[in-house]
């Protein structure tokens, strides 16, 4: 009878034992609660857009390049300038006359090409602090001798990009000699491209994508002549008149850009050539 027992108890011990063992086991294979298996990039808060429009054709300050991707020092300073706030960047190809009508219409947030600072356009937008001296040269093919200045250009044949300084300046020549022509063009590659087959006299346009015009494409085939004009033109990002808070995290993007390093970076990149 005490062996009866004595049976039972190891029994009943061995069950306990077992039962604690899969008790155990089953505590460590219970799937994880799902909450704790989010993924983490789902946890993640999607970084608003500063929606950027630009007329891309005007380098080195904005151009496509073979993949198909809008880059220039315009492009890598909008979107240092997007990150130190917070904010990814998407860009609209725009024509450079529509850049500041697409502002007027809410399409954009912004506008960075590159674009002077002047009387007339602040009347219809606002602009961030400056980033950039321009000021206008004017651009010859190689062997063209008699050109050195304003004056000379009076009665010949010029080019420039539509609604640009240049323009302005090709134009203002033109009410002081009726026999100036003066060609627009969409892009000031076109204005390059018509001075290099001699359909056009001289180009007048920024200086420093003029000089990198030459230093490139141009090599060897055009010349800038006389002296930089226009020289206090700076580049401005324009925003919808009266938008105070996009204008805020621009210029606070700007200077913090400036104060890192990160502009001179920029810079070096796209005129170290």
């Amino acid at each position: 009878m005490k062996k009866v027992v004595k049976l039972l108890l190891v029994g009943m011990l061995i069950m306990g034992l077992l039962g604690l063992v899969v008790g155990c086991g089953g505590q460590a294979n219970e799937p994880a609660n799902p909450q704790t298996q989010e993924n983490a990039a789902d946890k993640v808060e999607p970084k608003p857009v500063l929606l950027v429009g630009s007329e891309t054709t005007y380098p080195p300050f904005e151009m496509t390049n073979e993949k198909g991707e809008y880059v220039g020092f315009d492009m890598d300073l909008i979107k240092a300038i997007a990150a130190a706030e917070g904010y990814d960047v998407k860009v609209s190809t725009l024509g450079f006359d529509a850049l500041i009508p697409a502002l007027q219409a809410d399409k954009v947030d912004c506008v960075i090409s590159a674009m002077s600072i002047r009387p007339d356009r602040q009347e219809k937008v606002d602009f961030s602090d400056p980033y950039f001296k321009a000021g206008l040269v004017i651009a010859v093919q190689k062997d063209t001798q008699g050109i050195n200045s304003r004056e000379d250009l009076k009665g010949k044949k010029l080019a420039a990009e539509v609604a640009t300084t240049g323009l302005a300046a090709s134009q203002e020549i033109e009410k002081q000699d009726a026999k100036t022509q003066v060609k627009v063009f969409d892009a000031v590659g076109e204005a390059f491209m018509e001075l290099e087959k001699g359909g056009v006299d001289a180009v007048i346009n920024d200086m420093p994508v003029t000089d990198y015009y030459i230093k490139t494409t141009g090599k060897d085939k055009v010349k800038m002549v006389g002296e930089v004009f226009s020289a206090t033109d700076q580049y401005g990002i324009a925003v919808q008149k009266g938008d105070t808070k996009t204008l805020e995290i621009i210029n606070s993007g700007l200077k913090k850009v400036k104060e890192s390093g990160e502009y001179d970076t920029i810079y070096k990149k796209w005129f170290a050539i």
